[in-house]
């Protein structure tokens, strides 16, 4: 593990190969942000607790993937543009989105939702251009979403939430790895956290290397941790009470 650089000491090459995607099959990775004190957002947008190595990272991060994974609440309350990069998957149960969002028709845009969501609502963004995916009866499968991802060649995945999403990766034992900023601020009151598990349970990560700037960010890389074979641990571990 490499401990705490300073992210403007760190060249652009160095930090491609301190964020490179793993070879292999498909890896989720997750990149989120979020207060000292834990809140994933400020008056619910997570942007406005960003700073301009934030939005370094944040770039190299899309720059690396293949597909970017995002909440349709997410999607729409943070901007989220067609892509110009990495292809974007907007993951919707309810497929409650305005049939005039512009990354809807965009040829790189895919809506991962499920089976029973509202048949107007599917007619209706359909209409609109927009190309649905089920990746489940009842709900959004995390696994359904990396087995689609890697039938359309895009191993290389990006989740950038929202913490209801992200909960649902890391329930699943489908998140290979968390890129999170630490803000240097205290928000308090009852912001939402990264991360939207209903069970409680312990899902061990190690720190792979610890990045901090001159106005106060950290950025670290959680990855999973491996047993004395070097094969990764899946098992969780349930916090008692």
């Amino acid at each position: 593990m490499q401990i705490l650089r300073k992210a403007s000491e760190v060249t652009p090459d160095e930090l491609r190969v301190l964020y490179a995607y793993p070879d292999g099959g498909p890896h989720v990775r997750a990149n989120m942000i979020a207060s000292i004190d834990g809140a994933a957002g400020l008056e619910g947008r997570s942007g406005d607790l960003g700073a301009d190595g934030d939005r370094r990272i944040y770039r190299l991060l899309r720059a690396l993937s293949d597909v970017v994974v995002v909440g349709a609440h997410t999607a729409i309350t943070e901007g989220y543009r067609q892509p110009d990069g990495p292809a974007l998957a907007i993951v919707s149960r309810s497929l409650q989105i305005p049939v005039d969002y512009a990354p809807l028709s965009h040829p790189r845009t895919l809506v991962l939702t499920c089976s029973t969501a509202p048949p107007q609502r599917r007619q209706a963004l359909t209409r609109a251009g927009a190309t649905l995916v089920d990746c489940g009866a009842d709900t959004v499968d995390p696994r359904a979403v990396i087995a689609e991802c890697a039938r359309r060649a895009w191993p290389a995945i990006l989740l950038e939430g929202g913490p209801r999403l992200l909960g649902s990766f890391v329930a699943a034992d489908a998140l290979d790895e968390l890129c999170l900023t630490t803000s240097p601020v205290i928000v308090g009151g009852t912001a939402t956290r990264p991360v939207h598990v209903d069970a409680e349970a312990a899902h061990p990560l190690r720190c792979a290397h610890l990045l901090g700037d001159d106005d106060g960010y950290l950025y670290a890389r959680w990855v999973r941790t491996r047993d004395q074979s070097g094969d990764e641990t899946h098992n969780t571990t349930r916090v008692p009470r």
